[in-house]
C-alpha cells in the first residue's frame, strides 16, 4: 500500500479512547470495559470467551457500544471504584452540573445457583441538571450477525439468530436502525436506570455443565422492573458481596490499596461456575499500535492461572485455589491429544485445548491495529515451563490450603512421569514466540521446579513416589542449567542453553531469569544471580520498566517491536529486594505504581511514553504486583 493509500493514523486514533481510559466490571462469568466517556466498549456474553456484543474497542464504527453521556461539552471526566468493590463510578463534570454513571454486574453470593447475568447502569444527577443521551448499539457475534429491535414494556429487545438481549429502562427509548436511543433530563438528585439481560442461560454456548443453568433452551426475560428500590437493592447486595470477599485478605502491608485492587481484578478474571481463571477479558489489543502482535487472551493459560493461584494464596484466598484444582483435575482426565504431553499451554473455560486462530478481517482493530485474531495458535505449542509453574502452585496449595486428594496426587505422578522423559528437549518458551522451538533456560528451571516440588510434597505428607528417580533427574536438570545456561564470558545466565557443556552459550538476556531465587533454584546472594541481575539491569531495564528480551538479538518470528513487559518490571522489584537493594526496590515499585491507570489497573505492557499496550487488564501483571509488594513488605520488616 502506498503512502497515499494508507489511512491517516491520527484520524483513526481519535476514534478510540486510550486503553488505559477504561475500567472493568464483571460477575465472575464475563466482564465489560467501561470508558471514561461513559461507553461500554467491550462486552462478551454470557462468558469471557463468547462472541462480543459491544466491541467498539476493536472497531469504533462497526464493533458496537453502549454510550451514556451528557448532551454538550463535558469539561472533565473521572472514574473511581466504589471502595473495596468492583462497582465502577464514572463522573462527568459540565457547566450545568455533575453526572455520575454507576456501572456493575450484580452478584449476590458465592456460588449463587440463581445467578442472573445482568448489566446495570444507574445515571444520577449529582449536582445541577443535565440532558443525557443514551445510545445502545449492540453488534452481535463480533458484528457479524444482524439483529432486529422491538419495543417491549419499559424498554427494548434486541434479537439475532443466536442471541436475545432484553433492555429495561426507566426512561423512554426508541429504535433507530439497529440501535436504541433515548434523551432525557435529570435534575439534581434524580436518576435513570438501565438493566441489560441476556435471555440465554449462562451455559447456552458451552459444553461445560453449569449447575446454575437449567439447559440450553431460550428463556423468557425475567429482568426486575427498573425502579429505584430494585436498583438500590442490587447495588447494596453487590457491595456486600465484594466487601465480604475482600475481607478474607490477610494482607496488612504498606501497599494495601494497590494489592487489594489487584486481588479484586484477579477475582473478576475468575469464571466461578468452572473454577477457570482467564488471562484477560479482551482480545486483539495490540502490543504495538498498528502492529501485528495482537492476541486473544480470554482463555486459561496454565502458567497465568498457576501464578494467579499463587498470588491469591499469598493473600489468604483458598476457595479460588480449590476451585481451580478441581477444574485442573477434570482437564487432566480428558483424553490426550497428540504428542504434546499431558498439559496444553492454554484451554478454553471448558478445558477444551482446541482453540484455532481465525482473523476478524471485517474489523479494523484498535486504532487500526489489524489483524484482529480470535482463538490462539499458541494452544498448539509445547511450553515445558508450565509444569513447574503449575506444580509450584499446587505445592503451595497443599501446604497452605486443604491439601490435594489421592486421585489428584496420582494424576500429578502420571504428569511427572511424562515430564521426566521429555524435559531435555526444545520448546516455544514462556514468551511463546513464533520463531520455532529452542532450548530455553527458563523452561529447564521450571522443569527442575516441577520435579523438586513433587519431591517436597511426597516427603512432607509421606506420599508414594519414585523418589530415587525423581532426585536423579532433578540433579541432571540442575547441572545442565549451571553448565549450559551460564555464560562464563559475560557472567550471566542466558536465554538459551548452549547444547554443549564445553561451549559458552549465546549471550542473549531474558528477564524471566529474574525468578531464579523466587522459585528456590538459587540463593539471591549467589554471585551468579547477582551478576545476572546486573546484566539485565544494564541491557533490559529503563527507569524500572523491563523488556522481556531484545527481539533484535533473539528474533521471535514477528515484525515490529513491543513495550516493556509489566510482569518483568515487578520481577525486577523482587530481584532487587532479594539481593539486598531494598531502597532501589522500593523506588522501582513506587515508579511502577505511577504507570497504573487511574483505577490501579494494568495492561500487559507499558510503552515508552507510558501508554498501556496489550490486553487489559491482564492477570499476569496484577499477580506480579501482589508478589512484589508482599515480598518487599517482608524484607522491609
Amino acid at each position: 500500500m502506498s503512502d497515499s493509500q494508507t489511512p491517516a493514523y491520527g484520524a483513526v486514533s481519535e476514534r478510540y479512547l486510550p486503553i488505559a481510559e477504561h475500567g472493568m466490571i464483571g460477575d465472575l462469568r464475563t466482564a465489560a470495559l467501561v470508558g471514561t466517556d461513559g461507553g461500554i466498549n467491550w462486552f462478551c456474553a454470557p462468558r469471557f470467551d463468547s462472541p462480543s456484543i459491544f466491541g467498539s474497542l476493536l472497531d469504533a464504527q462497526n464493533g458496537g457500544h453502549w454510550r451514556i453521556s451528557p448532551v454538550g461539552d463535558v469539561a472533565k471526566r473521572q472514574q473511581y471504584y466504589f471502595p473495596d468493590t468492583n462497582i465502577l463510578m464514572t463522573r462527568m463534570l459540565t457547566e450545568n452540573g455533575i453526572v455520575e454513571i454507576q456501572d456493575f454486574m450484580p452478584i449476590r453470593a458465592e456460588g449463587d445457583r440463581n445467578h442472573r447475568q445482568r448489566l446495570v447502569r444507574r445515571v444520577v444527577s449529582v449536582r445541577g441538571s443535565a440532558r443525557i443521551r443514551a445510545v445502545i448499539a449492540p453488534r452481535m457475534n463480533y458484528g457479524r450477525d444482524p439483529h432486529k429491535v422491538e419495543s417491549q414494556p419499559h424498554g427494548v429487545r434486541f434479537t439475532s439468530e443466536a442471541q436475545e438481549l432484553s433492555l429495561q429502562a426507566s426512561v423512554s427509548l426508541h429504535a433507530e436502525g439497529q440501535d436504541a436511543v433515548g434523551e432525557f433530563d435529570l435534575t439534581e438528585g434524580q436518576s435513570a436506570l438501565f438493566v441489560l439481560e441476556s435471555t440465554e442461560p449462562t451455559c447456552a454456548d458451552s459444553t461445560y455443565t453449569d449447575p446454575t443453568c437449567a439447559g440450553p433452551t431460550r428463556a423468557e426475560p425475567t429482568v426486575d422492573l427498573v425502579d429505584a428500590p430494585a436498583a438500590e437493592e442490587l447495588f447494596q447486595s453487590t457491595v456486600r458481596f465484594w466487601r465480604q470477599w475482600l475481607s478474607q485478605s490477610t494482607y496488612t502491608g504498606r501497599w494495601r490499596e494497590m494489592v487489594h485492587r489487584s486481588a479484586l481484578t484477579l477475582k473478576l478474571l475468575t469464571h466461578e461456575p468452572s473454577g477457570a481463571i482467564v488471562a484477560a477479558p479482551t482480545l486483539g489489543l495490540p502490543e504495538q499500535v498498528v502492529g501485528e502482535r495482537n492476541w486473544d487472551y480470554r482463555y486459561v493459560w496454565i502458567r497465568d492461572a498457576a501464578f494467579s493461584l499463587h498470588a491469591l494464596l499469598r493473600l489468604g484466598f483458598t476457595r479460588e485455589a480449590q476451585a481451580f484444582i478441581s477444574w485442573l483435575t477434570d482437564v487432566l482426565r480428558k483424553p490426550r491429544d497428540g504428542d504434546r504431553g499431558p498439559l496444553r499451554v492454554l484451554y478454553s473455560i471448558d478445558g477444551d485445548a482446541a482453540l484455532p486462530e481465525q482473523v476478524l478481517d471485517h474489523w479494523e482493530g484498535y486504532r487500526g491495529s489489524a489483524p484482529v485474531r480470535v482463538g490462539n495458535g499458541a494452544a498448539d505449542q509445547l511450553q515445558l515451563d508450565i509444569y513447574g509453574e503449575l506444580f509450584d502452585s499446587i505445592y503451595l496449595f497443599n501446604k497452605h490450603g486443604d491439601g490435594i486428594s489421592h486421585e489428584s496426587w496420582m494424576d500429578l505422578c502420571t504428569v511427572l512421569d511424562w515430564l521426566l522423559e521429555h524435559w531435555d528437549g526444545p520448546d516455544a518458551g514462556i514468551w511463546e514466540t513464533r520463531a520455532g522451538q529452542q532450548r530455553h533456560t527458563y523452561s529447564r528451571v521450571m522443569c527442575w521446579v516441577a520435579v523438586e516440588r513433587m519431591i517436597r510434597m511426597a516427603r512432607r505428607r509421606g506420599l508414594p513416589g519414585d523418589l530415587g528417580r525423581w532426585m536423579s533427574e532433578r540433579d541432571k536438570i540442575y547441572h545442565q542449567i549451571m553448565n549450559q545456561g551460564w555464560s562464563d564470558r559475560d557472567q550471566t545466565f542466558v536465554q538459551r542453553l548452549s547444547g554443549d557443556p564445553e561451549q559458552s552459550p549465546e549471550s542473549i538476556l531474558d528477564a524471566s531469569l529474574l525468578v531464579l531465587p523466587m522459585v528456590k533454584f538459587l540463593s539471591p546472594q549467589d554471585p551468579r544471580f547477582r551478576s545476572t541481575v546486573h546484566a539485565i539491569g544494564k541491557s533490559l531495564v529503563t527507569d524500572s520498566l523491563v523488556f522481556r528480551y531484545d527481539p533484535k538479538e533473539s528474533p521471535d518470528g514477528l515484525d515490529g517491536t513491543e513495550g516493556t513487559f509489566s510482569i518483568c518490571s515487578f520481577w525486577w522489584v523482587e530481584a532487587l529486594a532479594r539481593t539486598g537493594r531494598i531502597d532501589e526496590a522500593r523506588v522501582a515499585l513506587e515508579k511502577m505504581f505511577t504507570y497504573a491507570n487511574h483505577l490501579g489497573l494494568y495492561a500487559e505492557q507499558i510503552g515508552m511514553t507510558g501508554d498501556h499496550l496489550g490486553n487489559f487488564p491482564q492477570a499476569f501483571t496484577h499477580l506480579a504486583l501482589i508478589s512484589a509488594a508482599t515480598s518487599l513488605d517482608g524484607f522491609m520488616g
